[in-house]
């Protein structure tokens, strides 16, 4: 993933948050993160850490829409989370930067270098979102769980160009994420193994038919 702050030092760093007035929070493992964004225009950096953007369902069920990790960009407008269905969720403990984002816009930060650099990185960054979401409707699109399984991990494999992906997140929140039945993965998974398709180790997947 890039970095919002690629090619910057840390003393332009030190002047980008002087510049911007950012805060920085510090969220505990399940925790409610930035419960106000839903009414408030920011934009959220990951520091360190991870978190889930959810959407719970009139039923109760619980959709993983996203999943942040560090350097993660996320926002009201940015990740669609101005339902009072959504919660950002520290899934461990994690540190945010929050923007607001009438100081992101403001025109005289054009004047900085460092400042410029650090909004092309964001639009590559929104830009990869972007990409990442039509991915996972194409995952989504998959009626079978294998066939969603297997699109998954090539939506991996094409990043990487490797056999080995390594989830970011737990299989329990994998199947979440492509929202199907927990106890149907872990059988589908266990047919794969056995068929010598995949090997799993941890959370290390090796894809044995590339």
């Amino acid at each position: 993933m890039y970095s919002p702050f690629e090619n910057l030092s840390k003393s332009q760093i030190n002047k980008l948050f002087d510049l911007l007035g950012v805060h920085i929070y510090r969220f505990l493992k399940n925790q409610e993160i930035l419960p106000t964004i839903k009414n408030e225009n920011i934009v959220g950096i990951i520091l360190d850490g991870y978190a889930q953007i959810l959407n719970y369902e009139y039923n109760g069920n619980e959709i993983v829409v996203e999943n942040l990790v560090k350097d993660s960009v996320f926002g009201s407008n940015i990740s669609l989370t101005n339902s009072e269905s959504y919660q950002i969720i520290a899934k461990q403990n994690t540190t945010v930067v929050v923007i607001d984002y009438d100081k992101l816009v403001n025109p005289k930060n054009l004047a900085h270098n460092y400042f410029n650099i650090f909004l092309g990185n964001l639009f590559d960054i929104v830009n990869n979102k972007l990409r990442d979401k039509n991915e996972r409707i194409k995952v989504l699109e998959k009626k079978q769980i294998r066939d969603k399984l297997l699109e998954y991990f090539e939506m991996e494999h094409k990043k990487s160009r490797l056999r080995n992906i390594y989830l970011p997140f737990s299989f329990k929140d994998l199947a979440d994420y492509l929202a199907i039945n927990r106890s149907a993965m872990f059988r589908e998974l266990k047919h794969m193994k056995e068929e010598k398709l995949i090997e799993i180790k941890n959370r290390r997947i090796t894809l044995l038919y590339k």
